[in-house]
């Protein structure tokens, strides 16, 4: 059932007149494509405002390609083309995706646009002018064959604490140490190969602790989900510190004004990249921006993100934009992350899904479905399961709704000649159909769309029951029987349409072509719905096939990372040597527990490492980890995993590491903690 501060903000909602809603998805960044996890985001935002407008209010879904940073001028400079080549090639790319799996942006624009330099330099000018922007000098790691600063992602070498090889520059993924980069040994640059030197240079701050009232009073009046208050109320008892907001040339970006050789670092203008896009769309259209964006708007904003940006959206974003006099958000809804199969997106194992792979076997609106029955309000993470994928798309959209259809149509072309009845035989259950659209609404508007879907297919099946009740094909074969047969299958198309009306918002395409087969004009939300008496329909064509087996096992193998060398070579060592033998009596020496992570928190300062809160049995130790590349905090408490419980406690730049847990992978996206089978509890040691 939907909960009773749902229906008051429900019927509060549909009491405001004219609601005018702007509405925006994070900006995917332009080195790479489209995959699946990120289609959970733009496809949960995309099914929210084609329900607003479907409701008829006034809203607007802005977003664009984030465009600056190292990263993107590097890939540009590897594949010989500028960076502004390489993000109009993504950006073509990207809405090519994004069309196809239906994604009715109003606008899709880009962080490289006048729009966003414009509104990137009037922030932080007002910011400075208020006192919110300071400056000191820093020193840094130095390229001096490609002259240019280099972030700690970019530095390698050998950890000063283990020795472990090919370390990045501020944490060892093998045994967690953190440090600077300038006490990695043998240190060099991931860019040039060359030995960094230090060098000093000037950087600009956003001083956010100027806002710790403001953010304070923000989070507690209601626009954030409660999970995301309590991650946000930690981090103001912890202390805002200041943001570093500039980086030195050479850097794709804007320049500061007044601060030559001096650029925004990207986190400032990507959001700002929001406002740049919906100006971009009202200097289209004619719209009002200062409606939407000035302090004093009455107008609804909302920002759906993942997870592992809330600190960027729910501190820093409102800070700014309070501090240059514009409105704040009305609300930021976070979302969790994809797992496919129940792990963590794999190349090797091919469940890194592209969307142009899937877009090549597959009918996208399946996988809108799909995410949609998985959605929920909260931040939990969702799992695209194949078994389940195939089952619960089979089952719902082809064998309940789209039979209905299909179960009906012909008797209606074949002896009525698709006229439908006049006469509505059965007007309490199509009311019954229509009554239910406040339920509906109300969980399409918290976003609970599982929910939805479970209330949606709760009506298709009595609307097969009432036609395995009534049984057509059986009153087909009767003398006299054809007002009766008439009315049954124009029933049974009626609830159809009202079905096709509720799915609207989550498979876009297949409504319309119900739209088509009906004979109607676009549907809007069906609170006032009444039964098409005496109307023509037209012949009725398939809406959807079945998934097939074969298909899901061919996006899986194309998705497979190539993991042999050319034909003729031998493959490629996909492990590392295993080690020199030790005797039984070495690995006797560990005290391996299981342990529990109680809290999990990022460490400031550092771009890989966790400080974990770990219940060992009869005490808790804090154990920093190189694990955050793989994991969000929110992910990892309450997780049970393996703690070398007698490691040497080891002094770090952050403070104490009393232990270690047990990790596997590569490094970077690809580490996985080890955990136990279910039963272990915090304490037990492994033997």
């Amino acid at each position: 059932m939907l909960s009773s501060f749902v229906f008051v903000l429900l019927e509060l909602l549909n009491t405001m007149p004219n609601r005018k809603i702007l509405v925006t998805s994070a900006l995917p960044y332009a080195n790479g494509p489209i995959h699946l996890g990120h289609l959970v985001e733009y496809i949960q935002t995309d099914i929210w405002v084609r329900f607003q407008k479907q409701r008829g209010n006034e809203c607007y879904y802005v977003c664009a390609d984030d465009t600056h940073g190292t990263p993107i001028m590097l890939k540009a400079d590897r594949e010989g083309i500028t960076p502004e080549q390489l993000i109009a090639q993504v950006g073509k790319e990207h809405i090519l995706d994004f069309t196809e799996f239906g994604v009715a942006f109003d606008n899709y624009h880009s962080t490289h646009s006048e729009e966003n330099k414009l509104f990137s330099e009037l922030i932080y000018k007002r910011l400075q002018a208020a006192g919110h922007i300071s400056s000191r000098s820093i020193t840094q790691a130095y390229d001096p064959v490609k002259n240019m600063f280099l972030p700690d992602r970019f530095i390698k070498g050998e950890c000063p604490k283990c020795g472990a090889a090919d370390q990045y520059g501020d944490s060892c993924e093998a045994c967690g140490a953190t440090y600077s980069p300038i006490e990695l040994k043998n240190a060099v640059s991931a860019i040039s190969g060359a030995k960094p030197v230090e060098k000093d240079s000037l950087h600009y701050f956003f001083n956010l602790a100027d806002f710790t009232g403001m953010l304070s009073e923000w989070i507690k009046a209601g626009h954030l989900q409660p999970e995301v208050c309590n991650k946000l109320g930690e981090w103001l008892e912890g202390g805002l510190q200041q943001w570093d907001i500039s980086r030195d040339e050479p850097y794709f970006g804007f320049e500061i004004p007044d601060a030559p050789g001096k650029y925004f670092y990207v986190w400032l203008d990507a959001p700002i990249g929001y406002m740049a896009s919906f100006k971009n769309l009202c200097d289209k259209q004619g719209l009002d921006f200062d409606a939407f964006w000035a302090e004093d708007s009455d107008a609804e904003l909302y920002h759906f993100i993942g997870k592992d940006i809330i600190y960027f959206h729910a501190l820093f974003w409102p800070a700014m934009l309070s501090g240059a006099g514009f409105r704040t958000p009305s609300a930021i809804f976070a979302h969790g992350f994809l797992t496919v199969n129940g792990e963590k997106m794999s190349k090797s194992r091919g469940t890194f899904i592209t969307a142009r792979t899937y877009l090549e076997h597959l009918n996208p609106e399946y996988l809108r479905y799909y995410f949609a029955a998985k959605l929920s309000g909260g931040v939990d993470d969702i799992d695209l399961n194949f078994d389940d994928f195939s089952q619960r798309v089979n089952s719902d959209l082809v064998g309940k709704v789209v039979n209905i259809a299909s179960r009906c149509s012909g008797f209606i072309a074949q002896r009525f000649a698709n006229g439908l009845s006049p006469n509505c035989s059965e007007p309490a259950l199509f009311q019954e159909f229509v009554n239910v659209n406040e339920q509906i609404a109300g969980f399409y508007e918290a976003r609970e769309y599982g929910k939805a879907m479970r209330e949606i297919m709760a009506l298709a099946d009595k609307a097969n029951h009432y036609i395995d009740e009534k049984k057509p094909w059986l009153i087909a074969k009767q003398e006299g029987k054809d007002t009766d047969l008439h009315e049954v299958c124009s029933m049974g198309i009626n609830l159809f349409r009202l079905l096709a009306a509720y799915l609207k918002p989550v498979i876009p395409a297949l409504a319309e072509n119900a739209e088509c087969f009906l004979n109607i004009a676009s549907q809007s939300w069906p609170a006032d719905a009444k039964p098409l008496s005496g109307h023509v329909i037209n012949a009725f064509k398939p809406l959807m096939t079945r998934v097939e087996a074969d298909k899901i096992a061919a996006i899986v193998e194309a998705s497979k990372e190539n993991l042999e060398k050319t034909a003729g070579q031998p493959k490629a060592k996909r492990c590392e040597p295993i080690a020199d033998t030790i005797a039984f009596e070495d690995f006797a020496k560990l005290d391996l527990r299981i342990g529990k992570i109680i809290k999990a928190d990022p460490v400031e300062g550092a771009d890989k490492l966790l400080q974990l809160t770990v219940d060992i049995g009869d005490e808790t130790r804090n154990i920093f980890a190189g694990i955050k590349s793989a994991y969000a905090p929110e992910e990892l408490e309450g997780k049970l995993t393996l703690v070398v419980a007698n490691l040497a406690p080891r002094k770090m730049r952050f403070g104490i590491s009393e232990g270690m847990i047990l990790a596997a992978g590569p490094g970077g996206k690809d580490i996985w903690i080890l955990s136990p089978d279910e039963g272990a509890a915090a304490g037990m040691r492994v033997k």
